[in-house]
């Protein structure tokens, strides 16, 4: 079979693409951090604001109330119109619940829930218009590096973590498409990308060739592009467990009687409840695109070596990572799991991918070592 040469004004267009999408990740990373740093007052700061100031507003005239009743405010807006707030009270029951007069019932969750400024809600704003940015550019250095070659771009490691990196910032602007209130994600989303494009331009680098004759197939399409939808997925969920840690812990010592401090990075997360859900969805919803993975691998080796199973390194920690995955679903699902148990067994099914990925690939010889670091 004839095989195209290599194009070298479009590998280098890649490579320069592939940087000016750092230079503008970076930006789009200090543009979160400083929505970080004075909170974002959006929608959801808004109603968190009304409600904490009905609160306080109608809370000596609740000490005396008996029975159950409902008391309506109207409130001034961040946008200079007024807001209807109705209150019902439970005297005897000690609970409250606030909702909008829209009715629609929403939570205090996201990024400045806890009050903050217009700057930091534009920041926001921006931070997300930079990632978008950002990944176009990407985009097109992982397009051109496959046009250099005239096949699909992830022969090799380095082809594969720009890739890897593309679609964590595409998981991430998928659920922001959704109209997900995620935008704290992007912080964590950004920097993971910014370190893997680093180690992949600087450690991974590989000149824009050629693969083997065993990489040439139809299969390098289908089974390597779902492995890399699947990486993106689980770092996206591995993210949320770790936040979800952290927010727990960080309730947990409020629940102690501990004092909360003033624009508190935890304070504006969302609740430990709604991370440790959203980490349970995304890994529910891409197992079973792992398990197409390696049975899309399995087909593959089989035309390639003869055999669908040989127990490679590669093979191995795959399944491994299969296995850790299926456990803690099942634990969820049958065993009842929930919190903190789950969330570490699904950090150390997440560990098992990365070491499938960064430590088979460099530091295990197998059958998959012909394509290079």
């Amino acid at each position: 079979m004839h095989l195209a040469s290599v194009d070298p004004q479009l590998a280098d267009l890649s490579n320069k693409l592939i940087y000016s999408a750092m230079a503008v990740y970076t930006l789009a990373m200090f543009a979160h951090l400083f929505e970080w740093t004075f909170g974002a007052k959006g929608a959801v700061a808004v109603r968190s604001a009304e409600q904490s100031s009905l609160a306080e507003t109608v809370a000596a005239a609740d000490d005396s109330a008996k029975g159950v009743r409902k008391v309506t405010v109207t409130v001034a807006s961040s946008g200079g119109g007024t807001t209807t707030l109705t209150r019902t009270a439970l005297a005897d029951a000690g609970a409250t619940t606030v909702t909008s007069g829209r009715g629609d019932g929403v939570p205090v969750d996201g990024p400045g829930a806890a009050g903050g400024s217009e700057k930091g809600d534009l920041a926001g704003r921006i931070a997300v218009s930079l990632t978008v940015l950002g990944a176009l550019l990407h985009a097109g250095g992982v397009l051109t590096r496959g046009l250099s070659v005239m096949r699909w771009p992830w022969g090799n490691m380095y082809e594969f973590s720009c890739a890897f990196a593309l679609m964590m910032i595409t998981a991430y602007l998928g659920l922001m498409a959704a109209k997900k209130n995620v935008r704290w994600l992007g912080l964590p989303v950004v920097i993971a990308a910014l370190l893997t494009l680093g180690i992949a331009v600087t450690v991974l680098y590989t000149e824009s060739e050629q693969l083997v004759p065993a990489l040439h197939s139809y299969w390098l399409a289908i089974h390597v592009s779902t492995a890399i939808m699947c990486g993106g997925a689980f770092y996206a969920a591995a993210v949320a467990t770790v936040l979800y840690l952290g927010k727990d812990s960080y309730e947990r010592r409020l629940a102690a009687g501990a004092t909360p401090r003033a624009g508190s990075v935890w304070g504006r997360l969302p609740a430990s409840a709604t991370l440790d859900k959203l980490s349970y969805r995304i890994n529910a919803l891409v197992f079973p695109l792992w398990t197409f993975t390696i049975i899309a691998g399995a087909i593959w080796a089989e035309a390639a070596w003869g055999k669908y199973w040989e127990w490679d390194p590669k093979e191995t920690w795959s399944f491994i990572t299969w296995v850790a995955y299926a456990c803690y679903l099942h634990a969820r699902a049958t065993a009842g799991w929930r919190g903190r148990k789950a969330a570490y067994l699904a950090l150390l099914a997440f560990a098992c991918w990365l070491f499938n990925y960064y430590g088979v690939n460099i530091f295990v010889t197998g059958k998959h070592s012909y394509a290079g670091v």
